[in-house]
């Protein structure tokens, strides 16, 4: 088994509601127990005029590849209603592979850890939340990225569910 961070992020169509959906189905993925960040607001990237997001980031030990994982996650999207528009664009829901386990990828399809991570605000504090002593597959804890202005983009909308049941 593998311990694998995903982001969650939604601003259409109730995002909460989007979120918790998302993790009752991601639940179904794990091997053991599932946990999820708290909820976040964080305004979009981009250029786009949109709503904020609320975000947050599981974790769960799975069975399933890296490609596997990341065509579940797709289906969650789908099943939820995304629709791939505009980049950055507003969306029902978005799931990202964040890590898995120390594993470095880099295909067509898929990078991990992702891309960009270490500089969005709504991927490492709800990341840090979970997992504050994380060591990142190059060898860079976690906690280094974390500064007081990036504290400061994000407000706790909902706190944590954790270990839900699956």
């Amino acid at each position: 088994m593998t311990l694998v961070y995903v982001a969650l992020g939604a601003n259409l169509a109730d995002p909460k509601a989007q979120l918790d959906t998302a993790c009752q189905a991601l639940s179904l993925l794990s091997e053991s127990d599932f946990n999820v960040s708290s909820y976040y607001r964080s305004k979009p990237m981009g250029e786009v005029v949109q709503p904020d997001f609320v975000n947050a980031v599981a974790c769960f030990h799975t069975h399933l590849s890296p490609i596997a994982l990341l065509d579940a996650l797709q289906a969650i999207e789908h099943n939820q209603g995304r629709v791939r528009l505009q980049h950055w664009g507003p969306r029902t829901l978005d799931l990202d592979i964040i890590l898995y386990g120390d594993e470095q990828i880099s295909s067509p399809r898929l990078t991990i850890p992702h891309i960009g991570m270490t500089l969005r605000s709504f991927v490492l504090i709800p990341l840090f939340e979970l997992a504050p002593t994380l060591i990142l597959p190059c060898g860079t804890p976690l906690k280094r990225f974390i500064t007081s202005a990036i504290e400061q983009e994000l407000s706790v909308i909902e706190m944590p569910r954790r270990a839900l049941a699956q």
